[in-house]
């Protein structure tokens, strides 16, 4: 290439002089070092271009590992038979819409356990003896996000869960939108800010483990500020986040059929009629400055007479009003060391309900993947009817009763060396104190195996 284009030049140059020969008439000097400048000239173009053709070969060089690189990663396979696509009129393929970033992803969680009895914690059915347990579910995640050059965003999360009993279930469906490091506004099914961590919660039996059913009557209850937080089975939230510094405000609502919170519905030994559904408003405060933050929050349900019991002369008796306080703190000391640093919680929580007022208290820590904790619980009921919670309750008249619950885990991580692969063994001993004799056998404890993968 150079050689031609040194050629042309030449070529071009005898013929320039010799028309300028017949107009200009030069010296011998002057034509050879007009030629020889000529010349230079043409020869430093033809290396610029030898140069840039050097440049698109890297770059193309460059382009094929990359797409290399990402078939090696990423593989799809067809299992549709060369035949049946040839009868196509295009090639089956995956499109998205264009409108954002989607990620598909999956949670794997299957449990091994083994129970002192089974049921709700302090459960006295006669039937209920030792328990021996295969449980667990499968996780199947779509989220979408799409983010715009201001800051502002929207996207949504959909969580389909299969177990091994064949049930399909969800766990989150949830919409949102808002600007990062500002305001965000949630809607659909998902749970607010929680006020009563466990740490490396693996295996603490209670009742209040689950967003519905979270009062089990005639049973110990740990009231956790749980039950406004949201992912019902009978209703759906709606929340409004802010971030200011190192300030976090959240307004979290969730609109249910209040009833959904008992088991069976039963509240005190009476069968609890809905009337109209709940309100739950749940303010939260957030303060958090490097690895130490807390919060404050509150719950409550605004709408009167929302369910209850006709007592004997007919009339409708309220049993609605619920409104619960809390407060955690958190020390964090993975942010800045994630080999040997300790996590604390300090959590508690007080609720104000209809005949019945429950105080919750727990410490846990978490360090070099064990973790151990204790929860007490202390509840004052005022009215019991023992009309339905007989045989099979350890509580079915009016006093008070105390809760004492210690729950372990500990982690091992990188099972066969994966990263996304990690086994839980963990284990719960509780008791229940009361005024009255509740019986000799009136604790619990149990154990579990839980096997992590993420994909």
């Amino acid at each position: 290439m150079k050689r031609t284009a040194i050629a042309v030049a030449i070529g071009c140059l005898l013929v320039a002089n010799s028309a300028t020969a017949k107009s200009t008439p030069l010296s011998v000097e002057q034509r050879l070092q007009l030629l020889e400048d000529r010349l230079v000239s043409a020869e430093n173009r033809a290396e610029k271009a030898e140069q840039e053709v050097q440049v698109l070969k890297a770059r193309q060089t460059t382009d094929r590992k990359e797409i290399k690189e990402v078939q090696e990663r990423v593989v799809v396979k067809s299992e549709t038979p060369t035949t049946e696509t040839a009868k196509n009129t295009a090639s089956p393929a995956l499109s998205l819409s264009g409108y954002g970033d989607l990620k598909i992803y999956g949670d794997v969680e299957f449990n091994m356990d083994a129970e002192s009895r089974k049921g709700a914690l302090i459960s006295n059915s006669d039937d209920s003896n030792e328990r021996w347990d295969l449980n667990g579910r499968i996780l199947l995640g779509f989220d979408g996000m799409r983010k715009l050059d201001n800051g502002y965003f929207a996207g949504f999360s959909a969580q389909p869960l299969a177990d091994m009993t064949g049930f399909l279930d969800l766990d989150d469906a949830v919409f949102f939108f808002g600007r990062e490091n500002d305001w965000k506004i949630k809607v659909g099914r998902f749970e607010a800010y929680d006020m009563f961590p466990l740490n490396q919660d693996t295996f603490v039996e209670h009742s209040g483990n689950t967003a519905n059913d979270l009062y089990d009557d005639g049973h110990g209850y740990i009231y956790m500020m749980k039950e406004g937080r949201g992912r019902s089975d009978s209703g759906g939230n709606f929340l409004m986040s802010k971030q200011i510094d190192n300030w976090y405000f959240e307004l979290n609502t969730l609109l249910e059929d209040g009833t959904a919170l008992f088991t069976d519905t039963q509240y005190h030994g009476r069968d609890m009629e809905q009337e109209k559904n709940v309100a739950y408003v749940r303010p939260v405060v957030s303060w958090s400055e490097g690895a130490f933050s807390m919060a404050a929050a509150m719950e409550s349900n605004l709408v009167n007479n929302a369910y209850g019991y006709y007592d004997a002369n007919g009339q409708f008796v309220d049993q609605s009003s619920r409104t619960g306080y809390g407060m955690t703190m958190t020390w964090n000391g993975l942010k800045n060391d994630p080999d040997n640093g300790v996590v604390l919680n300090l959590n508690t929580a007080y609720l104000d309900a209809s005949d019945e007022k429950d105080f919750s208290a727990g410490v846990n820590a978490l360090w070099q993947r064990f973790e151990l904790g204790y929860i007490y619980a202390h509840n004052k009921i005022d009215e019991y009817s023992g009309v339905i919670c007989d045989d099979d309750c350890w509580i079915d008249e009016a006093g008070t009763y105390d809760i004492h619950t210690i729950h372990a885990s500990y982690q091992i991580p990188n099972v066969m060396d994966m990263q996304n692969f990690n086994i839980y063994l963990g284990a719960y001993w509780s008791k229940l104190q009361g005024d009255s004799d509740i019986g000799s056998d009136d604790d619990r404890y149990g154990g579990r195996v839980r096997f992590k993968y993420f994909f």
